[in-house]
């Protein structure tokens, strides 16, 4: 397989993922691309340094037309989310840069597969998806990967277990009606609501961290970035070496949960080198699968004010 990425958008996540991807998997060509033309110069030549450490990856800056033979487009591009604000207030801003991506990275031929990071990520995610035209396998967003990762870190520390022992997720948006499956969530295979440690008043806390976590390190640090990108990392690897991994994903909602809408949102799916190759209905209770239709109708509802024309 044609092991070339392009990234459009190299801020803080996509610097971040560009070093973390050589570090992991073998890459033939990474090409940055950015409105700021001067920065991905720096970066590739920054980036060299590190091949004597990882091997071999021509490394370069470049523009949309350098997708036509991409296996992976890599979207981080975008408008950061200030303090205070929402993912989904970025809608607006983050609409019309997609838009100057879309159209040129799909005319340069490029038929390989698109990954989105930006906020708000479900939105553009489905946007990516319509603007483009391509299978919907083809298309994929981050969604509650990374929200899934802070659950598993919160309740990992709570408990003092290895973080590999947990079981639990973020699913529905990637923003503020995301929820937790705590009805389902494990730990060592034992179910989490049975340790004594372990309340409602807890699982409300650690809730209410979670959605709070990447608001609290923005307000800190101004942006947050080691997480999704290791998260786009693991992607991008598992589809350029065609490996099944299943991450709570951006994924194309067709009827799963009772879901009528037309989008993508927050749930276990399993992608390789085809892209999304399954989306899985996980088992939720009906007060969850209610928050997941309610998460879906709040995204619908923005998408249904979007003027693509």
């Amino acid at each position: 397989m044609n092991k070339k990425v392009l990234l459009v958008g190299d801020g803080a996540v996509g610097s971040t993922f560009a070093n973390d991807l050589l570090q992991h998997t073998n890459v033939d060509e990474l090409v940055i691309c950015d409105v700021v033309k001067k920065r991905p110069v720096g970066d590739s030549m920054d980036l060299e340094d590190i091949l004597p450490f990882t091997g071999e990856c021509n490394i370069h800056s470049g523009e949309y037309s350098d997708a036509k033979d991409a296996a992976v487009v890599v979207i981080t591009a975008g408008v950061p989310r200030k303090p205070g604000e929402s993912r989904l207030d970025l809608v607006n801003k983050n609409v019309s840069i997609l838009k100057s991506i879309i159209q040129p990275v799909v005319e340069s031929g490029f038929d390989g597969i698109f990954l989105v990071s930006a906020n708000p990520v479900d939105i553009l995610t489905t946007l990516t998806q319509k603007l483009s035209g391509f299978p919907k396998n083809k298309v994929i967003g981050t969604g509650t990967s990374l929200d899934t990762a802070r659950l598993k870190v919160d309740l990992a520390r709570r408990l003092n277990v290895p973080v590999a022992e947990i079981n639990s997720m973020v699913l529905g948006e990637h923003g503020d009606t995301s929820f937790e499956n705590f009805d389902e969530s494990t730990v060592s295979g034992k179910s989490l609501k049975e340790f004594a440690n372990i309340d409602k008043d807890i699982l409300n806390q650690v809730e209410l961290n979670i959605r709070q976590k990447g608001g609290n390190i923005i307000e800190n640090k101004g942006a947050t970035f080691y997480g999704i990108a290791m998260m786009l990392t693991q992607i991008v690897t598992a589809i350029l070496t065609n490996r099944s991994i299943s991450l709570p994903l951006s994924a194309p909602i067709n009827g799963e949960y009772g879901i009528k809408s037309n989008l993508y949102l927050g749930t276990p799916a399993v992608i390789d080198g085809s892209g999304i190759s399954q989306v899985i209905e996980t088992e939720l209770s009906e007060s969850e699968k209610a928050k997941m239709v309610d998460s879906a109708a709040k995204m619908q509802e923005v998408l249904n004010n979007i003027a693509l024309d």
